[in-house]
C-alpha cells in the first residue's frame, strides 16, 4: 500500500483543501491526526479546512476513531469529502463528533459560513447531489439511532413472554407495527415506557375506556385519517407553513424512552445537512430544546449573531441552509406537558410573525399536543394490547 501523503491547495475565502492520498493504517492515523490538529488550531484563528479523500486507497475504522478522538476536543469539526461506500459506512457506525462527512467538495464548502460562492473556484462545478451518499449515510444514522430502542424492546419481550427465540419478539413487534400503522421505533419506545404487562393472564390495560378523538380544527383531519400518524404530522407541517409564511418548518416530538429527547418527525424545506444535525436533539443550545425545557416560546432574531448557537453543528448547518431568524413554539397539553416543538425559519433576520399568525400557530401546537395525547391513549395502547395477546399466543 502507498504511504499516506497530504497536499494542500487554497480555494478562496480562507479555505484550505487538504487532499489525502495513499492508505492510512492505525499507525499512520496517529501521525495524521497530530498534523490535522495542528492545522485545525490554526483554522480556529481564521483559516478553514476541508479534508478531501478522493485519492485515498484505504482507511480503517480504527484510524477513523483515532482521528475523531484527537480532533473532537478542539470544538471545530473537520469537514471530510468522500463518496466511498466504506467511508460512508464507517461514519454511519461511528457517528463521529469531530468529523463531518460531505459527498462532494461543493457540499463541504457550502456548509462553511460565507463560502457559498467558493464552490466554483474549487474547479468541480458540481452541485450537491440530492440522493445517494447523503441519503445513505443519514439513513444509516437514523437506523442506528432506532436500533438500540428496538433491540431493548425486543429483549424485554423475549424475557417477559419467555419466547423460544429473540427473533420471535422482533417478528411480533414488526407485525404489530404494520397492523396498527405505528412506526417500529415508536412502538418500541412505548414497550419500554409502558407499565409492566402481566406475563400470562389478563389484559395489559384492563378496564380501558374509549377516548374521544380531539377536534382538530386547524388540521382539517377527520376519521379515519386521525389514526394515521404520518398523515397528521404532514398535515400539521403543511398548515404551519401556510399560517406562518416561513421559509422552512420543523416538527419535533419528545421520546419518553430517550429522556424526552426531541426527534425530528416531519419538516418542510430543510436541507439534508441541517436535518441530520437536528434529527435527535437532547439539550440546549438548540432552540427547540430550550423551548421544551422552559415550556414557552423561544425566538432567535439572528442566528448569525448568537455565538452560543452558531458555534454548534446545528447552528452552522442552519446558517449554511440560509436561515437567520427562528421562532419555536412548544406543543403543550392541558396539563402543561411539552410533547414536542414547532420551529419556524426565516431567511431574513428579525421578527416576522404577526400577532394573528402567532395565535393561530399556538392553536395548531395545542391541537398537535391534544392529538398526540389521544394517539398515545388509543392507537398506541391498542397496539400494545395486540402485541401482548400475540406474544402470549406463541409461548
Amino acid at each position: 500500500m502507498t504511504p499516506p501523503t497530504l497536499s494542500a491547495r487554497a480555494v478562496g475565502n480562507g479555505v484550505l483543501v487538504l487532499r489525502l492520498s495513499g492508505a492510512v493504517d492505525t499507525h499512520d492515523a496517529a501521525a495524521l491526526a497530530d498534523e490535522l490538529c495542528a492545522r485545525l488550531v490554526a483554522a480556529l484563528a481564521g483559516q478553514r479546512l476541508v479534508l478531501e479523500l478522493t485519492g485515498t486507497e484505504a482507511i480503517g475504522t480504527t484510524a477513523w476513531r483515532i482521528l475523531d478522538a484527537r480532533i473532537q476536543h478542539l470544538g471545530e469539526p473537520l469537514l471530510v469529502v468522500s463518496e466511498a461506500p466504506q467511508v460512508v459506512a464507517a461514519f454511519a457506525v461511528l457517528l463521529p463528533r469531530g468529523l463531518r462527512l460531505h459527498p462532494t467538495l461543493d457540499a463541504a464548502l457550502a456548509a462553511l459560513p460565507g463560502t457559498a460562492s467558493a464552490a466554483g473556484s474549487a474547479g468541480t462545478g458540481a452541485q450537491e447531489p440530492q440522493g445517494d451518499p447523503w441519503s445513505e449515510v443519514f439513513g444509516l444514522r437514523a437506523k442506528l439511532r432506532s436500533h438500540s430502542l428496538i433491540g431493548m424492546a425486543q429483549g424485554m419481550l423475549y424475557e417477559r413472554y419467555r419466547l423460544s427465540r429473540p427473533e420471535e419478539a422482533f417478528d411480533q413487534l414488526r407485525d404489530t407495527s404494520q397492523h396498527h400503522n405505528v412506526p417500529l421505533r415508536v412502538l418500541a419506545s412505548a414497550v419500554l415506557t409502558a407499565p409492566p404487562a402481566p406475563a400470562r393472564d389478563g389484559d395489559w390495560f384492563p378496564g380501558r375506556r374509549p377516548v374521544v378523538a380531539p377536534h382538530m380544527k386547524l388540521l382539517d383531519v377527520q376519521q379515519p385519517d386521525i389514526r394515521d400518524r404520518r398523515h397528521v404530522l404532514r398535515a400539521a407541517v403543511g398548515k404551519a407553513v401556510t399560517i406562518s409564511a416561513a421559509d422552512a418548518v420543523e416538527l419535533h416530538l419528545t421520546d419518553p424512552a430517550q429522556h424526552h429527547a426531541l426527534v425530528l418527525e416531519e419538516h418542510a424545506n430543510l436541507d439534508a445537512v441541517y436535518r441530520d444535525a437536528v434529527a435527535h436533539v437532547t439539550g440546549p443550545p438548540a432552540p427547540c430544546a430550550q423551548t421544551r425545557d422552559h415550556k414557552g416560546p423561544v425566538s432567535v432574531p439572528d442566528a448569525a449573531g448568537d455565538r452560543r448557537l452558531s458555534d454548534t453543528p446545528e447552528g452552522r448547518a442552519l446558517l449554511a441552509m440560509g436561515s437567520r431568524a427562528l421562532h419555536v413554539l412548544p406543543c403543550l397539553t392541558g396539563d402543561g406537558d411539552c410533547t414536542g416543538t414547532l420551529t419556524f425559519h426565516h431567511a431574513q433576520p428579525g421578527a416576522w410573525l404577526t400577532s394573528t399568525q402567532h395565535i393561530a400557530l399556538e392553536r395548531l401546537a395545542a391541537d398537535l399536543a391534544a392529538w398526540r395525547s389521544w394517539y398515545r391513549r388509543t392507537v398506541i395502547l391498542d397496539a400494545l394490547e395486540r402485541l401482548h395477546t400475540h406474544c402470549r399466543s406463541v409461548t
